[in-house]
């Protein structure tokens, strides 16, 4: 299978980062191809323009960068975004990811307000991480609500089959390299487990 891995985090050396090496690591081991887009590092630009509002035509192509983005997910089997939960959302370069990448007439139409993705036949994964607790996320709504807005309303309207939502909670600048360890472990076992 071919997988495109998007990652969101700006420190290099983050756990979440280690993560996704973790996991394409051991998707290549497994014998799958796989390209990472790593935001943060190739510069991507997270703003959506006046001029992306307008629909794509042979008048109005896409910009370059999100040209190029659309065909890496036209051409993957399996999409897989890695990124932390700041204030229970995908962080801003993510979300312009989504904004510009995830466009009318490429992840999905409209008609009366009703929404009909695109990408079906695809998969989808996605990996988060957060410093609070999963069950004090749950307790409170909050993991409901990241559910909602993320899972079901970007992943699954875009028309993804999304076949898990893996979250490591706690993660926190001291965490326990055996802690630490056993996430990447999970991460290499949810590889497996799937593909």
């Amino acid at each position: 299978m071919k997988h495109l891995v998007v990652v969101a985090h700006p420190a290099e050396d983050s756990f979440t980062l280690g993560l996704v090496r973790t996991y394409t690591d051991e998707l290549e081991r497994l014998g799958h191809t796989q390209r990472t887009c790593d935001l943060y590092r190739v510069g991507f630009n997270p703003a959506l323009s006046a001029h992306e509002l307008m629909p794509v035509s042979a008048g109005h192509p896409a910009c370059a960068d999100v040209a190029q983005a659309q065909d890496e997910i036209r051409a993957a089997d399996v999409l897989t975004v890695f990124y932390p939960l700041w204030w229970m959302s995908m962080p801003a370069m993510m979300k312009g990811y989504v904004d510009r990448v995830f466009a009318r007439g490429f992840a999905y139409e409209s008609s009366q307000g009703i929404v009909h993705g695109l990408l079906g036949g695809k998969k989808a994964l996605m990996v988060t991480c957060s410093g609070a607790p999963l069950p004090l996320l749950v307790k409170s709504g909050n993991w409901n609500a990241v559910q909602v807005l993320q899972d079901t309303h970007v992943f699954r309207s875009a028309g993804f089959e999304l076949i898990e939502h893996l979250h490591f909670d706690e993660i926190v600048p001291s965490l326990p390299e055996a802690v630490a360890a056993q996430h990447m472990e999970r991460i290499r076992a949810c590889a497996r487990q799937h593909f």
